[in-house]
């Protein structure tokens, strides 16, 4: 049963290899636990474009994608969305607009998002998060 969403800079963490911490945490969930939003894949494709070998990273993530469901942005994540920016609109705490899309799919999921990004998506409420990063390691 899916019950976390892993958001990009957990994603970067897990294909470059960096942090073990995040690869433990990610080891330890059975298949079919840990999905990523269709907004994460979009904003990985968009770093492999640009990198320098593209080529190749477009084929890194291909890998990566075959060991997690890409979950598609439905109506249920439209509305969180809206509701998402509007309140943080309105409390003069906005978040980057991607940002907002990734945890509105969390919210209307009922997923935990695990990200590094903490400080930012604390601003929305209702948003079960976690960090495996343990910053440093």
């Amino acid at each position: 049963m899916m019950t976390h969403l892993l958001d990009t800079s957990i994603c970067v963490f897990l294909i470059r290899n960096r942090r073990s911490s995040v690869r433990r945490r990610f080891e330890a969930f059975k298949v079919g636990d840990l999905a990523i939003s269709a907004i994460t894949e979009a904003e990985l494709r968009f770093g492999a474009d640009k990198s320098a070998d593209p080529v190749r990273n477009h084929c890194q993530l291909d890998r990566f994608f075959v060991t997690l469901p890409v979950v598609h942005f439905g109506s249920s994540a439209a509305i969180a969305y809206g509701r998402i920016r509007s309140e943080l609109e309105r409390a003069g705490t906005p978040i980057g607009p991607l940002d907002q899309l990734i945890a509105a799919h969390a919210r209307s999921l009922d997923l935990t998002l695990v990200t590094n990004n903490t400080d930012e998506f604390r601003r929305i409420r209702n948003l079960k998060l976690e960090d495996w990063s343990e910053k440093g390691q």
